[in-house]
């Protein structure tokens, strides 16, 4: 059963599921559990799966490699994503770290190639000459199809994208209701309040306009990292909002925050990191959920946020 909508990831022709499985958090489950996790995700339409060489030193990679196996889904119907680019308390964009990073991720996950490859976060020493060099030698390989970034901001993605010939179709973002502030911003320009503060370079606006999809990380989450808000007390208003709709929809809560987000016209996704398969196919449930503007805005406001 196909639960979930498909994007064209950076209008490159990688068509994903909107809702993908994070797997930072996989390495802590058994390969049977975690076959268990990629089939439920295929079940429910979900084709995507994003990973990184940073998440458990590598064991994230490997443990996902092992459910690929048991699971024997055909590798076309999957559309897999890993991240470089995070070293031993540094950040290496040189060629020899991404090529050899790539190369270990592809071993320890047991592929020929991914689908997409992401800079995982920005290094300021990185040499975009030296990036491209990496890139063209990857997808000449066959080792990679399509490249993009994470938690870049928009003069970091243009440094980029000006050496290298492929163009950059992702950046992965943190982003959900309770993590706002790229949308705020922009509906506070010209104002002098706390929402009006620019933290990430207009980059909602630029990766629209560079057709880049937007990955949304953490879209449970508050804060960085602090927990998540779903039926969390702390946010009665939210929650009671979530529940309401989610009751008109026929859906659930976990569906309608991931709604929210693919409400906003970017191409986005959402990159969902339950580990739970009852949660992942309640997240995968938003095939009737069409938010309305003013539902949109009703959960905006009920997060806490206001209009100036």
């Amino acid at each position: 059963m196909n639960n979930v909508q498909y994007v064209n990831i950076g209008h490159s022709g990688l068509r994903a599921s909107a809702v993908g499985l994070g797997l930072m958090r996989v390495a802590k489950k058994s390969d049977a559990d975690a076959a268990q996790l990629v089939a439920t995700a295929i079940d429910h339409g979900i084709n995507f799966f994003d990973n990184a060489d940073v998440y458990s030193q590598g064991q994230a990679e490997e443990k996902f490699g092992a459910a690929l196996k048991i699971a024997a889904v055909p590798r076309d119907q999957l559309v897999i994503q890993t991240k470089v680019g995070i070293a031993d308390k540094r950040y290496d964009f040189s060629k020899d770290h991404i090529v050899a990073a790539v190369n270990g991720s592809l071993e320890r996950m047991g592929l020929d190639y991914v689908d997409s490859l992401l800079l995982h976060r920005p290094d300021p020493l990185m040499e975009p000459d030296e990036i491209a060099e990496a890139f063209l030698q990857l997808q000449n390989q066959g080792k990679v199809r399509q490249f993009g970034v994470s938690n870049f901001n928009p003069m970091q993605v243009a440094l980029v994208q000006q050496a290298v010939p492929m163009h950059l179709i992702a950046n992965q973002l943190q982003l959900s209701i309770m993590h706002t502030g790229m949308i705020d911003f922009g509906m506070h320009t010209n104002m002098a309040d706390p929402r009006s503060i620019d933290h990430d370079g207009g980059i909602l606006e630029y990766s629209r306009l560079h057709d880049m999809t937007i990955q949304a990380w953490s879209p449970y989450q508050y804060g960085f990292f602090e927990g998540v808000f779903i039926d969390n007390p702390k946010f009665p208003k939210l929650n009671d909002k979530l529940h309401e709709l989610a009751a008109k929809y026929g859906s659930n809560v976990n569906a309608l925050a991931a709604a929210w987000i693919l409400r906003i016209p970017a191409n986005m996704q959402v990159i969902a990191g339950t580990m739970n398969p009852e949660r992942l196919a309640e997240v995968a449930d938003i095939d009737r959920i069409k938010l309305t503007r003013q539902e949109w805005y009703d959960i905006y406001f009920a997060a806490g946020n206001d209009l100036p």
